[in-house]
């Protein structure tokens, strides 16, 4: 699936800031001002789309984990709905601090939910008073609101996709300080320079958002395409290596022995080596 520039407009991609609001580092990505409106470039978001696009498609097609980041509230179902399409980890609730940075700490709020898990199952949750019950519930769906869409994610993910750069600034700042690459819609008032891959255009439009977002997923979705079949091919020649060996085996060896040729007086003889295929019954007995 690939965005072009009639889809960008009709979502209204182009929509930026006041101009007072502007970012100076935005400049480059601004075709024009409207009615005291920036406007966005949307042939440059075109590119970056595309640009983008070919690297997320990599990280999936190499079996890593992209994060999907986006909590404002007209960015939380498409991000949602899109990361789970993908099997890709989210975050649509509150961005928890050191969520990268802290990540082992993380985990073990996750695991905690699986212990509570745990105990709902073997019957110890039924021991307790009601009181613990009501505490232990409470905890669980808590742990499930903020980190239930990160339960698979056990390290850290090769790349952080934000929606609105300005607003999950906390995430942008992790994955800069651990060397994570950051892809990022970044519209007229952000700060592009700490995106490692910046999509110009509007992020406060539900449909700017949901046509990004499908295309980039979309993207991935080819890259795990792509692995399934090459995973396929690997296991198909895995299961062809061993009748191959045992049809080389099957065929009769060959052997080489060494003749002499006979050379003109004063001249030393010459030896050569020639193939000599040994028969059947020689080459079963080796």
């Amino acid at each position: 699936m690939r965005t072009n520039f009639d889809q960008l407009l009709e979502a209204g991609c182009h929509f930026g800031h006041l101009k007072r609001k502007w970012n100076p580092a935005m400049a480059p990505y601004i075709f024009m001002e409207r009615n005291g409106i920036h406007i966005i470039d949307l042939n440059k978001t075109v590119l970056k789309i595309e640009e983008a696009a070919e690297a997320l498609k990599n990280i999936a097609k190499s079996g890593r984990k992209v994060l999907f980041v986006g909590t404002k509230k007209q960015a939380q179902d498409v991000v949602a709905e899109c990361a789970k399409a993908v099997q890709m980890p989210y975050i649509t609730e509150r961005w928890a601090g050191g969520m990268l940075t802290n990540f082992p700490t993380i985990r073990k709020a996750v695991k905690k939910m699986a212990t509570i898990d745990k105990m709902m199952g073997d019957g110890t949750f039924d021991n307790i008073s009601k009181r613990e019950k009501l505490q232990i519930t409470r905890q669980r769906e808590k742990l499930e609101k903020n980190l239930g869409s990160i339960v698979d994610l056990t390290r850290l993910p090769s790349a952080v996709f934000v929606v609105d750069v300005m607003k999950e600034h906390i995430a942008v700042a992790e994955a800069n300080r651990l060397g994570i690459p950051v892809f990022g819609i970044v519209d007229t008032n952000s700060n592009p320079n700490n995106i490692d891959f910046v999509i110009p255009a509007n992020d406060d439009a539900t449909k700017s958002i949901e046509v990004i977002i499908n295309t980039v997923c979309a993207a991935i979705r080819e890259g795990l395409e792509e692995r399934r079949i090459e995973k396929a091919d690997e296991e198909a020649a895995a299961a062809q290596a061993p009748q191959n060996e045992e049809a080389e085996a099957a065929q009769p060896k060959e052997r080489r022995q060494r003749v002499r040729k006979a050379a003109p007086a004063g001249e030393p003889e010459k030896v050569a080596e020639v193939k000599v295929e040994a028969p059947a019954e020689e080459a079963k007995a080796e």
